[in-house]
């Protein structure tokens, strides 16, 4: 099973990725709560030099908040984690899939949740 959802973004830079990327978030009602330049970390920390590396931890609160009065730890796996990396072949834009994400919890009631914000993130990285 696939953990990710993903597309290639083809003659744009990472910055204007990361600008269509947000909007689509805000867009889909997603706030970003965090984010982790990735490849300037790895730089001050190790001294290694690596392309662009993007977390976005991106959170819609009511499908957080029905997640969580569904399983209450499931904060643990929040928020959900939208990546951009540069590639060879372009922009990477890489969310992550909830429901297998989540598939270890059996609670039927958050795997619907985790089903409908897979949609919203499908539907997030096809705007992108």
């Amino acid at each position: 099973m696939a953990y990710t959802i993903d597309r290639t973004i083809t003659g744009a830079t990472m910055n204007d990725v990361e600008v269509r990327t947000r909007a689509a978030l805000a867009d889909a009602s997603f706030g970003v709560l965090t984010e982790i330049d990735v490849k300037a970390t790895m730089k001050k920390k190790i001294d290694k030099d690596m392309g662009g590396y993007l977390i976005l931890g991106a959170c819609n609160p009511m499908m957080a908040w029905q997640a969580i009065g569904f399983e209450p730890k499931v904060g643990a796996m929040l928020p959900c984690n939208v990546i951009l990396r540069e590639t060879d072949a372009g922009i990477e834009v890489s969310a992550v899939d909830p429901q297998a994400s989540m598939a270890g919890i059996k609670n039927g009631d958050l795997q619907g949740v985790a089903g409908q914000v897979r949609d919203m993130l499908r539907d997030v990285v096809a705007a992108i």
